[in-house]
């Protein structure tokens, strides 16, 4: 390492870490969203406020009621007449209704505004109403992987993919663009330092700011939150150093292209808003339409959302997730190469 390039990380260490503000969104950030994640976001039904009509109250349907309220998740708020019932699923005080009329049909009535909840909530209720029957053929129904279905064993994990590519995207948009701005750049543009050393010495830091960022997000999943790590912690960390040369080498781009670091900010959040869209963090990219399909390709916060995912629920290794390592570290020499190129046209 020459010493133009000790001089160069150490000013840019100085330069970001120095900032009160900067240190927050570098350390404080990571935490507080991954525990924002992991208590808000969840699709977990546990208790659901239920409005009961039963106007034939025979033993049969009461037997029903008795089976639905026994189970915990459904908690009858009313006891009440059919329109009192669904006046107040229309104020959004019962989230369900089980309804009987007087030949002792049962009508399951749940929230659609509630969307995914609304979903769970009535499988909850099949559930409950097929244990009634007696077919000849018992079905066992059981998720590999996350037995308990808990969501947040789903969502946290993602949460480092996101908030690796908020941090590093914002602080490496706004590299190059910052010297420009404040009249530096031409100062070090006439030193002996060379391109390859300006820019290893811009992006390193912000490589290790995200790495630290990586083991702090994974450390507060596992310790906090007891989400099994079931793979290998080091080959996660190299997804996270391919992911990384995608994150950095997208803000160098955009630093370039950039006047001020206003433009810079808002250029970062303008790729991190749909990146994150099309990850298949909240969304299976199954389920989006073929175009979308193919434009998630180049994304890659889709391939270390996998990743992670398999590592952490799967325990899977290189032998299956390779493909997904490659894709970024196709789409990382691409980027870095288009963002050397540019700064080279820009210096």
């Amino acid at each position: 390492m020459t010493n133009r390039l000790k001089f160069m990380l150490k000013k840019e260490l100085l330069q970001t870490l120095r900032d009160p503000r900067m240190r927050i969104v570098i350390l404080v950030m990571p935490i507080f969203q991954t525990l924002i994640f992991g208590y808000a976001v969840t699709t977990d039904v546990k208790k659901v406020d239920t409005a009961i009509v039963d106007m034939a109250n025979t033993t049969k349907t009461r037997a029903t009621v008795d089976q639905f309220v026994s189970s915990g998740i459904f908690i009858p708020t009313y006891r009440s007449s059919y329109d009192e019932a669904w006046y107040a699923m229309d104020q959004g005080e019962v989230q369900a209704m089980i309804l009987f009329n007087q030949q002792g049909q049962m009508q399951f009535v749940t929230d659609g505004s509630r969307g995914l909840s609304a979903g769970v909530t009535a499988g909850y209720a099949a559930a409950i109403l097929s244990s009634n029957q007696q077919p000849p053929i018992t079905v066992e129904s059981r998720a590999w992987y996350n037995p308990l279905l808990k969501s947040r064993n789903f969502y946290v994990p993602g949460v480092i993919a996101m908030m690796v590519m908020v941090v590093t995207l914002i602080l490496s948009s706004m590299a190059v663009v910052r010297e420009v701005e404040i009249g530096t750049m031409e100062q070090i543009m006439v030193t002996p330092m060379k391109r390859w050393e300006f820019i290893v010495g811009k992006l390193l830091p912000f490589g290790a700011i995200g790495m630290v960022n990586v083991l702090v997000v994974t450390a507060v999943a596992v310790f906090w939150f007891n989400i099994p790590l079931q793979g290998s912690l080091p080959l996660l960390m190299l997804g996270a150093v391919l992911y990384l040369m995608n994150t950095l080498g997208m803000g160098l781009l955009i630093s370039t292209i950039s006047r001020t670091q206003q433009q810079a900010m808002l250029s970062a959040f303008f790729v991190i808003f749909p990146a994150s869209l099309l990850s298949g963090f909240a969304f299976p990219i199954a389920n989006m339409p073929a175009i979308i399909r193919f434009f998630t390709l180049f994304n890659p916060m889709r391939y270390m959302m996998t990743i992670l995912r398999d590592i952490f629920l799967k325990g899977n290794g290189l032998d299956i997730l390779w493909p997904n390592y490659l894709a970024m570290f196709l789409l990382g020499v691409v980027l870095l190469t288009t963002a050397t190129l540019r700064f080279k046209k820009t210096g």
